[in-house]
């Protein structure tokens, strides 16, 4: 349980929305004092770099994604939110089938992160697949989904890491901790 949970001492529900909810937290502060918190409170995610290869540079699936927020496509690696009782892996097992239409003989937990803690609870988990079979046919987009694969060595999506070509968060965090820690090969 964290520090802000245990010290709430209140709560009201603004906003119930279908991807997230908005809630009002009065919360006693570490000093003592109290205040107010906007959370939002969003049931947890998965994500997963799909790993079509091994070797010294190892070839990752990669997906352009039109994201509104964003103000366009960006680069990402299949995710999504968390089911009601779904497991971490089995969610990202069926976004891998979605979004990349494949499956994965293989898996590796990465990491789980908060995305931004200033104001929301949501947490992200982070896995790699491996000895994929891949069939673009069956990939299942949503209807808001508009998405295009790319095969990408390694060191090519470090690159575009550093150039600012590649800024969703959760993809740079689960390609770093890929590329520093070299898991599941």
């Amino acid at each position: 349980m964290s520090d802000e949970v245990q010290d709430r001492t209140a709560t009201r529900r603004i906003y119930s929305g279908r991807v997230v909810n908005l809630d009002v937290d009065t919360v006693r502060y570490p000093n003592g004092t109290s205040g107010e918190l906007e959370m939002i409170r969003h049931p947890g995610a998965a994500a997963v770099i799909p790993v079509l290869s091994s070797g010294d540079d190892p070839q990752l699936l990669l997906i352009r994604q039109y994201r509104y927020a964003a103000g366009g496509p960006i680069w990402e690696i299949p995710a999504g939110r968390l089911e009601p009782g779904e497991s971490p892996e089995g969610c990202a097992r069926r976004e891998l089938l979605e979004e990349a239409g494949a499956t994965a003989a293989r898996w590796q937990r990465l990491t789980t992160v908060y995305t931004t803690p200033g104001f929301t609870d949501e947490r992200i988990h982070l896995f790699a697949a491996f000895d994929l079979v891949v069939k673009p046919e069956d990939q299942r987009p949503e209807p808001d989904e508009f998405l295009e694969l790319k095969p990408v060595p390694t060191s090519e999506a470090l690159a575009m890491i550093r150039d600012g070509e590649l800024v969703d968060a959760k993809t740079a965090v689960a390609v770093l901790f890929f590329a520093g820690f070299r898991l599941g090969l």
